[in-house]
């Protein structure tokens, strides 16, 4: 995959870059005027409640001078926590000026890949359980799965409201803060705990900044985080923006047979 960070802590962190070789919170108070801290807490369980929507992600790595962005289209399913991405490599990131996007199948506790490349065959899904991941996914696929995005906001600290304004014609409230990893772990829906525990436990700050931007519904729209971690003696910045839109969309997602899984080596 784009990012491959297999194995927990204490072992060998393995980050392979083909490109790079709490409570519930009510619309009253997503508007300015409520408690910030509450209004983020709560936006995973508004989310739940409006269902399902499409996503746009954008994650963009920085380590050595070189700089890179992988994005993803798709759509979620917040009450079934789950979800499908096309994620697109930048040219010339997996050794090619073309490279035909990865497909992501996003369920509680796993990750499926398809044209994963790296010695899978194309007709291949791979399966990633994302509770064994030291980063939970949160970085792992080139896309942060939305609800995991959503509900680290359960661990928000020190939020402050910094005002309203226009996205993609939406008025919308910008707040700012961070993220207690092992604290949102804590607070999390049982279909996302076990892999934002994985990542309480790997990443080597137990803080996220995040910039979250809801609208007056309480709706998260946008979010971004800014994850770091050690790898090789370089640090490695990574900033993953989520954007939910087309609330209410279908969202169909059907996870692959065993027999459609491939079960042999993953080369790095």
């Amino acid at each position: 995959m784009v990012v491959q960070r297999y194995g927990r802590r204490g072992g060998a962190l393995a980050v392979a870059a083909a490109l790079m070789a709490g409570g519930c919170s009510g619309a009253e108070d997503a508007k300015p005027g409520g408690d910030p801290t509450r209004t983020v807490r709560g936006a995973s369980e508004v989310l739940t409640r409006a269902g399902t929507s499409k996503a746009s992600t954008s994650m963009e790595m920085a380590a050595g001078g070189t700089r890179v962005t992988i994005r993803g289209e798709g759509g979620y399913d917040f009450r079934r926590r789950t979800g499908s991405l096309q994620v697109v490599l930048p040219k010339d990131a997996a050794g090619a000026s073309e490279h035909r996007p990865i497909t992501e199948l996003l369920a509680p506790g796993a990750l499926y890949m398809k044209n994963r490349g790296a010695g899978v065959p194309a007709d291949k899904w791979v399966r990633v359980d994302t509770t064994t991941l030291d980063d939970g996914n949160l970085i792992t696929g080139g896309a942060t799965d939305p609800a995991a995005a959503a509900e680290l906001l359960r661990g928000a600290q020190r939020v402050t409201y910094v005002g309203e304004v226009d996205l993609a014609g939406v008025k919308v409230s910008h707040y700012r803060g961070v993220a207690d990893i092992g604290v949102a772990a804590r607070a999390a829906s049982p279909q996302v705990r076990g892999a934002l525990a994985a990542a309480a436990k790997g990443f080597a700050k137990d803080t996220v900044p995040f910039d979250a931007y809801l609208d007056a519904e309480g709706r998260l729209r946008k979010v971004r985080h800014q994850f770091s971690f050690a790898n090789q003696g370089r640090t490695v910045a990574v900033a993953s923006t989520t954007l939910l839109y087309g609330f209410g969309t279908p969202v169909d997602v059907r996870l692959p047979q065993r027999k459609d899984i491939y079960a042999g080596k993953i080369d790095v």
